[in-house]
């Protein structure tokens, strides 16, 4: 979606758009709206925006006329996001190539929101850092949603389940050539930063709720969570064909659940 650090195909993100619709929070975009004019018109920067998902949700949500700016390195993704605006003919969308760890404070000129899904985890202390201050002193309300939480709950459970989800926040905090990535203390990093700037911070729960009804995203998020372990325990490998076999197996006969939890935060100056 952003930084390059492992393949986000448009594929993926379609499969998850539902998933990812279900999941944030209602109640922080109602607070979100109540917070801007009725009138007017708003512009809204979307950080890493890939395919404009996030555009396609909050929307709709969102009052008036609309100016849609999707900042994100993938110009094929951006290229999706335009051909596919977010419904209303009061919405525009303009696709900005960009690297958002490197957003200075004009790129984001003219906000009346700026918005994220899926990133922080992504990102590094540092960058979340450089991001922060490109939008500071926060001069209009943050969403940063679907933040990685560093919890996962299957039904029925499984011995190698808790060994699975630490090596999987492992990898989520697994060091990089920029840095150690934040992965599930994201979000506590950025309420860190955020709250001495006098910013009114809430953050709520946004979990996936997968089951026999999402089988392809089930699987492919399965098989991606397990892949991760594995890379990030070797001493895990052997044990996790099969684990990844049951698992599968359950889903297909319609026996398995997955909580998936993720975080929204919404920041009001």
């Amino acid at each position: 979606m952003i930084l390059q650090r492992g393949a986000v195909t448009s594929d993926w993100l379609a499969l998850r758009e539902p998933a990812d619709a279900a999941a944030r929070s209602d109640e922080l975009a109602a607070r979100l709206a109540a917070s801007l004019p009725e009138t007017g018109g708003v512009e809204i920067h979307d950080l890493g925006g890939g395919s404009g998902a996030l555009g396609r949700w909050l929307a709709p949500r969102l009052p008036g006329p609309q100016r849609w700016v999707i900042h994100d390195r993938d110009e094929r993704l951006l290229a999706l996001a335009v051909a596919t605006p977010p419904s209303g003919a009061a919405v525009t969308v303009e696709a900005r190539p960009s690297d958002i760890t490197r957003l200075g404070r004009a790129d984001l000129a003219g906000a009346d929101v700026i918005a994220a899904s899926a990133v922080l985890d992504l990102l590094t202390e540092d960058e979340l850092a450089a991001l922060l201050a490109a939008c500071a002193p926060p001069r209009c309300p943050i969403l940063l949603a679907l933040n990685v939480a560093g919890r996962v709950a299957l039904v029925p459970d499984d011995p190698l389940d808790g060994a699975v989800m630490v090596a999987f926040n492992a990898h989520q905090r697994r060091m990089t050539p920029g840095g150690r990535l934040l992965g599930p203390h994201a979000v506590a990093a950025a309420v860190a930063r955020l709250r001495p700037t006098n910013s009114a911070v809430l953050v709520r729960r946004s979990p996936w709720r997968l089951d026999a009804d999402h089988p392809d995203l089930t699987a492919e998020w399965l098989r991606g969570w397990v892949a991760a372990a594995a890379e990030q325990d070797p001493a895990l490998a052997d044990a996790l064909g099969a684990y990844e076999d049951r698992r599968l197996a359950q889903l297909a006969a319609g026996e398995l659940m997955v909580t998936v939890d993720h975080v929204d935060l919404l920041a009001l100056p």
